[in-house]
């Protein structure tokens, strides 16, 4: 059959020069199937080439029209489950990234390599030690040895090789080597958010802070996961607070600011901290988050809760005078004013002068068990439910609550808080009566609010704590445009069980702007030492205070407050300032 189309070669008839060769063009044309005659064959293969091209195109054709035509029943699914189906390979990174509320990477995980060997298996461990001691110059030749000579079939040389390093061991062509793959958590911004996220160990597994916290969030979403800081904020306070702590010589330092309508906490500091990406282990104080398990008893900031208290218990009001001529004697305690007025004064005196004795007599007003309800109501009872860093401390609470108890609470000792609680407490006092559990998730469908105080007594206090800031001990705080009011605090602390008078902790809460809160920010300082701008001092006016000035200033541009450049505001601020002279009083009057 195949010699139909592809005949053999014959031996052809001999003609002589000038003889003609005649072909009877009608047989040649009439039969392609003739195998003698040399055009029929080209005609013949042709239409087979063609044949066979038309054949292919035509199931190419076929299968094409299947394809992107006509629906696949047997893998045909719903739109919902087409939806969930996703193209991409399997990310071989197992910790979701952290971002912040504006899409900065915070922590995320880079892909590595560790070297591991069957000891077994290397038959000349001392040249192996040798050759991957020169290639790892962070290895001691003797810990490489050590690990190549031991029993068993598997241990960690390194982990987390650069791939330099991975391409010259590989090279090498020991036996018994072998390589894994892992991955490295990284923190591009080192120090800055070291306590808020924490780290992780060589297994990367979390072990501190949101690491820790959500460690099964983190490892079971490839989803970012988004928090509510702003990174921009964080390292604007962070900066200002280092410089605080160097100036003022301070033993530490905390900061946190929030959103006091919704209880987000936008940034979070606190120092000493230390770079996660270290490896190293830092000290026991660096690795401590005052912010969120520094208990303390921060004294005079607690008058704000206890004007709030009586306020709202309405046994006390705005024009209600008491006793500050002498110390207050108790049964088995004497409350005495730092640098008292030594007269009568009403509640908002009470807060500008920072009375302990008008603070305790209004605790003593209204009394022991409106006092405890009012402050278990604001958190001050128990660990912060559900903030998402594992290191939460829970308050110091007295197990015998009596006067004397009652008293000191009042003006800011007998029970010892963080400043997670007291600013989160504040939030609500001032933001409208409203408690918003903190958070420091973008979104959290969590949270959970309750009213503390009336509308009418937030608004009060507003006003009350504004005087502090333009009239009292707030004064450096007082950040023209911003309306920031506040209140300050200089605890004593407590050492081998007595209180020491040059080693406290100041503190300072502050809201801005006063007319409508937006933002509390905390500052504490433990330990400021004098200097020659403080004239010796070392109480909260003179050293946290002027922070926060500062730190407002900074970031109130970057919050997007509106500064408001009143007029009369500028004209009151600089009466204020020169309040000593008696033309200035008459001023006032007019």
């Amino acid at each position: 059959m195949i010699g139909k189309y592809f005949p053999r070669k014959e031996q052809k008839n001999f003609y002589l020069p000038g003889q003609e060769i005649k072909i009877d063009r009608d047989y040649a044309f009439k039969n392609f199937t003739c195998e003698k005659d040399p055009l029929s064959t080209v005609k013949n293969r042709l239409s087979f080439a063609m044949l066979s091209f038309l054949l292919i195109y035509s199931v190419i054709c076929v299968r094409l029209f299947n394809l992107c035509i006509v629906p696949n029943q047997t893998s045909e699914k719903s739109i919902e489950t087409a939806d969930d189906v996703r193209a991409y390979d399997k990310s071989p990174i197992k910790r979701a990234d952290i971002l912040d509320r504006n899409g900065t990477i915070i922590a995320t995980s880079l892909p590595t390599v560790n070297l591991y060997a069957n000891p077994k298996k290397v038959l000349a461990p001392q040249q192996a030690a040798v050759k991957l001691a020169q290639i790892l110059p962070d290895v001691r030749y003797e810990d490489i040895l050590a690990k190549l000579t031991r029993r068993g079939k598997f241990v960690y040389i390194k982990r987390n090789l650069s791939p330099s390093q991975q391409y010259q061991i590989n090279a090498l062509g020991i036996p018994g080597l072998e390589f894994e793959n892992g991955e490295k958590r990284i923190y591009p911004h080192k120090n800055l958010f070291a306590h808020i996220i924490g780290n992780t160990n060589i297994d990367n597994n979390g072990i501190s802070g949101i690491e820790k916290q959500l460690d099964e969030r983190l490892t079971q979403s490839d989803i970012p996961l988004q928090l509510t800081i702003d990174a921009g904020i964080q390292d604007t306070i962070r900066e200002e607070l280092a410089a605080a702590v160097e100036k003022y010589n301070a033993e530490g330092a905390s900061a946190i600011l929030m959103d006091v309508n919704s209880g987000e906490v936008i940034a979070m500091i606190s120092l000493p901290d230390f770079d996660p990406n270290s490896g190293r282990f830092p000290s026991e104080r660096a690795q401590f988050n005052f912010s969120t398990k520094g208990v303390y008893e921060p004294g005079s900031v607690l008058k704000i809760f206890n004007a709030a208290l009586g306020l709202e218990s309405g046994k006390v009001k705005v024009t209600d005078k008491f006793d500050a001529t002498k110390p207050l004697k108790l049964r088995y305690n004497t409350i005495k004013d730092y640098r008292g007025e030594n007269r009568w004064l009403n509640l908002p005196e009470i807060l500008i002068y920072s009375s302990n004795i008008g603070s305790a007599q209004i605790a003593l007003k209204v009394g022991k068990k409106e006092q405890q309800n009012f402050l278990s109501n604001l958190g001050f009872f128990k660990t912060v439910e559900n903030f998402e860093v594992a290191e939460k401390g829970a308050p110091l609470v007295p197990k015998r609550w009596g006067e004397e108890t009652t008293a000191t609470v009042g003006y800011g000792y007998g029970i010892s808080v963080t400043p997670l609680h007291l600013v989160t407490a504040f939030s609500a006092v001032v933001n409208g009566g409203t408690y918003h559990n903190p958070t420091l998730l973008k979104e959290n469908v969590n949270t959970e609010s309750h009213r503390v105080v009336s509308f009418n007594t937030s608004k009060e206090m507003r006003k009350l704590l504004r005087g502090v800031v333009v009239e009292g001990s707030g004064k450096r705080a007082n950040v023209l445009g911003y309306e920031v009011a506040g209140k300050t605090g200089t605890a004593n602390k407590l050492v081998n069980g007595r209180y020491i008078d040059k080693k406290v902790m100041t503190s300072f809460l502050a809201t801005f702007p006063a007319s409508n809160p937006q933002y509390a920010l905390f500052m504490m300082m433990d330990e400021p030492k004098a200097t020659k701008e403080t004239w010796g001092f070392v109480t909260s006016g003179w050293n946290t205070v002027p922070t926060a000035g500062k730190i407002i200033s900074a970031i109130a541009p970057q919050l997007n407050i509106k500064a408001n450049y009143d007029l009369d505001e500028l004209r009151r601020n600089r009466i204020i300032e020169a309040s000593g002279t008696e033309t200035v009083k008459n001023l006032i009057k007019h």
